[in-house]
């Protein structure tokens, strides 16, 4: 098969991604059933190493920190005005960088930028953290200081931040920590990242609905926007019954649509929970459109 019939292949059932339209009222975070809890002897001891963890960081922890007006748009334009942004968990951070090469594997998977997602989180002490899957082509799941982070992707190029309309409750918020201090150095999944580009892999037109579902925290290995959607499912943000961790992409998260027919009728469900993607700078600028590298 050429590369470019198996590109077509991957692209059935692709549709345009659909415009927001902006709720008149708060949005309200759906009862979602949580999937099942890890033992006490696991949670007690990761909690405990956390306690003298060293996050990986270039700048102070606690910002500068900037978002700007949001819009499903994945595109290089600064929306003014600038406002500061605190980090909360929850909220889901994406990225695009220059890599030519990602944007090409990610082009015959049917899918575009952004290519990285991670989510934020609170550590045992209240510290804002990262969680991503394979930081910087790297091959193991990592926990990062949350505002250094970021600016590392900043400096290669657009960072976007999908904020929780509604706050985390403690027990959900309690969830997504034990969730995310539990598979900190797993593996980054290349096998199953590579099988996005063949017909094995569980997105397609109509297998979707079948396969994909949740697996847990038990995986050996996560690539990005799965491990956002476990930890999601986890943490009960997001439906068990109709998340499909290893079909989503970085970029169905972005716009919470997909052009994959299943996913599409149901990652509409998170443009209530979260608001639109918003462009997000460890400086504060002048509204203008960015020029591209």
């Amino acid at each position: 098969m050429t590369p470019l019939s198996l590109a077509a292949l991957l692209a059935l059932g692709a549709d345009p991604y659909p415009a927001y339209n902006y709720p008149s009222e708060a949005p309200i975070c759906p009862p979602v059933a949580a999937h099942r809890r890890l033992p006490p002897g696991p949670v007690e001891k990761i909690k405990a190493a956390a306690a003298a963890l060293k996050l990986v960081g270039r700048v102070a922890p606690g910002g500068p920190s900037y978002l700007y007006q949001p819009a499903f748009a994945e595109d290089f334009v600064i929306r003014g005005p600038a406002r500061p942004y605190e980090v909360r968990p929850g909220d889901m951070v994406l990225s695009a960088d220059g890599s030519r090469f990602w944007k090409v594997m990610h082009n015959l998977a049917g899918t575009s930028h952004p290519t990285h997602s991670m989510i934020v989180f609170a550590m045992p002490d209240g510290r804002p953290a990262i969680l991503e899957g394979g930081p910087h082509d790297t091959f193991k799941c990592r926990l990062l200081e949350a505002v250094p982070h970021m600016a590392s992707y900043e400096a290669e190029g657009r960072v976007w931040v999908r904020r929780r309309a509604c706050p985390l409750t403690p027990e959900q918020s309690a969830r997504l920590t034990e969730f995310c201090l539990y598979l900190d150095g797993r593996t980054f999944s290349i096998r199953r990242l590579a099988c996005q580009l063949t017909p094995f892999r569980t997105r397609g037109p109509l297998k979707t609905a079948f396969v994909g579902k949740p697996y847990g925290p038990d995986r050996e290995a996560y690539f990005c926007s799965e491990l956002v959607c476990e930890a999601f499912v986890y943490a009960g943000l997001m439906d068990p019954a109709t998340t499909r961790p290893s079909a989503t992409y970085p970029r169905d998260l972005f716009f919470g649509a997909s052009k994959n027919p299943y996913l599409n009728r149901h990652l509409g469900a998170m443009n209530g929970p979260w608001d639109p993607p918003a462009r997000w700078t460890s400086c504060p600028i002048t509204p203008v459109v960015d020029a591209k590298p």
